[in-house]
């Protein structure tokens, strides 16, 4: 009985391990080829760091939760959303990321308002602090899905981070994808990617809505965590 239980875990972690390196490496060629298509060169010094600052903790963070918490890296590979706003949500933050990989490519390709190195260095630092904090997000929150759902047996969880404000993760998403334009050299590329905080504004409104509706005691953590963002602004 006893090898049969490990049998068992080990075919689960190995199924989940294929399907994680699959989408991590699908991942890793759909950005290069949007990065470095457009911009004609390998030898693009922001359009590598960016790649190894996402995709380097990336791997750690897919390993440390395949090793630690199967179940949790097994909801961060679904990003089916069945809410019809967060579709739209979605495939708005999709166009958001091409169009800003392509133009930070073009930008380096014509030498287009080309940021300094010590500037694509320093937001750089400013994307893994985000990272960092996303990744303490995940350790407080073990229902942290990619979609916005309620799932059996989840509680609200109002300790640490979600102490402050309501939602963290976006928080830190928010200090990453801000950070991108910076990391890639390229200032014309921030009209892309200053989109994205008014894209987390409507995908929280909906949120909100479902968390209410289906998740017992959210509305009182509104009432005791008033900001959703930022402290004192929103």
């Amino acid at each position: 009985m006893l090898w049969d239980y490990i049998k068992g875990e080990l075919n689960m972690k190995s199924k989940l391990a294929f399907t994680a390196l699959l989408k991590f490496l699908a991942g890793l060629i759909i950005c290069a080829a949007a990065i470095f298509l457009p911009s004609g060169s390998l030898n693009f010094f922001g359009g590598w760091l960016f790649m190894g600052v996402l995709f380097i903790p990336m791997l750690i963070m897919g390993i440390v939760l395949l090793a630690k918490a199967p179940s949790l890296l097994e909801k961060r590979l679904n990003s089916k959303e069945e809410q019809p706003e967060q579709k739209k949500v979605v495939a708005l933050g999709a166009a958001m990321f091409l169009l800003g990989f392509i133009i930070s490519g073009v930008c380096f390709r014509f030498e287009i308002l080309v940021l300094p190195k010590w500037l694509s260095i320093a937001a750089a630092v400013v994307f893994l602090a985000g990272y960092a904090m996303y990744a303490e997000v995940m350790r407080e929150n073990a229902y942290l899905s990619r979609t916005v759902e309620v799932q059996n047996g989840q509680k609200v969880i109002d300790t640490g981070l979600y102490g402050i404000v309501r939602h963290p993760m976006y928080t830190a998403t928010i200090l990453m994808f801000l950070s991108i334009p910076f990391i890639l050299g390229s200032a014309i590329a921030v009209t892309a990617f200053i989109t994205y905080p008014f894209l987390t504004v409507l995908r929280i409104d909906n949120e909100e809505i479902v968390l209410e509706h289906d998740l017992k005691g959210y509305t009182e953590y509104k009432s005791k965590v008033k900001y959703r963002l930022i402290p004192f602004i929103w």
